[in-house]
């Protein structure tokens, strides 16, 4: 590989090229607005500002270094995991269990950070499962119990677990992509992810009539989750041989299967705030919720894609 500012240059190729693809929206969007009034792209505007955020991000996060890297990509999961907390009930009793499950946040990232996969697997599932609920009924209150372990065990899986996968495909995909390491892997995946985000949204807003899950999640159309299925698996069969070791055929594999997991993520988070009677999880990205509302769809998409490539890519 060939590095330049200490990145391969597909990597960069691929960031120039978001950017402007997100310059032209930008521009796009303003045209719309002038003729139509700022109300008729309200929301078109919020995504593409949000888009602005990821890219941004990403940008630093792959330029900073390893280690700074891995970091942020922690303290996003962190994030996350205190916005959920936030969100759920939980009892007056577990403080000092959430102050550990907290804690748990940087020993998980470290452990992606130095690459023991046989320790990074396990700690959350495992080991933490097992200390949370033993901490609970230490404390010797019954009432709520079971509700208070699945929830605290639930969040750590959804917002520390699974994001977390980021930080090993970073870290491992070094060695086991040449064309551009683990930078090479995360770009893949975290744009290839988001952009079908866009291009649900984009075509159920065109053409969707039948709603999937609709007391879930009202605006979810099966023409939309196709129409994205269908663009992102193009995207993914196009930019997969130029930031991955894999074909054009596993690339377009791996786009159905990040269309597919990324909507059952953004469904599964959606979930979770009807029961909560909320709208966005929270306030944090300017126009567009919380940090829980912008990963959604990374929960699953990150872990089933990273397994995927490593069970039949990693030598």
């Amino acid at each position: 590989m060939t590095l330049y500012l200490g990145q391969p240059w597909p990597v960069l190729a691929a960031l120039a090229i978001v950017y402007g693809v997100l310059i032209l929206a930008t521009i796009v969007v303003g045209l719309i607005a002038r003729r139509r009034g700022a109300e008729a792209t309200q929301e078109l505007s919020a995504r593409v500002r949000s888009w602005w955020w990821i890219v941004s991000l990403f940008t630093v996060t792959i330029l900073i270094g390893r280690g700074m890297a891995v970091t942020f990509l922690g303290f996003i999961s962190f994030l996350a995991l205190k916005e959920f907390l936030s969100l759920v009930p939980t009892r007056r009793v577990d403080r000092t269990t959430l102050l550990w499950v907290y804690l748990a946040v940087p020993v998980q990232f470290y452990l992606a950070y130095i690459n023991r996969y046989g320790l990074f697997i396990v700690f959350i599932p495992v080991w933490m499962f097992l200390f949370v609920s033993m901490t609970m009924a230490l404390r010797g209150e019954t009432e709520g119990f079971l509700r208070a372990v699945g929830i605290v065990s639930w969040g750590m899986m959804m917002t520390v677990f699974t994001l977390s996968h980021m930080a090993y495909l970073l870290v491992s995909g070094d060695r086991q992509n040449v064309v551009a390491g683990g930078a090479g892997l995360l770009c893949f995946l975290l744009f290839t992810t988001q952009f079908n985000d866009v291009a649900q949204f984009f075509w159920g807003k065109l053409f969707g009539r039948h709603r999937i899950v609709p007391k879930v999640s009202p605006k979810k159309t099966w023409e939309g989750f196709l129409g994205g299925l269908l663009t992102t698996t193009a995207l993914a069969a196009i930019t997969g041989p130029m930031l991955t070791p894999m074909s054009h055929l596993w690339s377009l594999a791996a786009g159905a299967m990040l269309a597919t997991a990324g909507f059952v993520g953004d469904v599964t988070m959606s979930a979770v705030k009807r029961d909560l009677g909320i709208k966005d999880s929270g306030s944090m990205i300017p126009g567009h919720g919380g940090i829980l509302d912008r990963v959604d769809s990374l929960t699953y998409a990150v872990p089933v894609f990273a397994h995927a490539y490593r069970y039949f890519f990693y030598s």
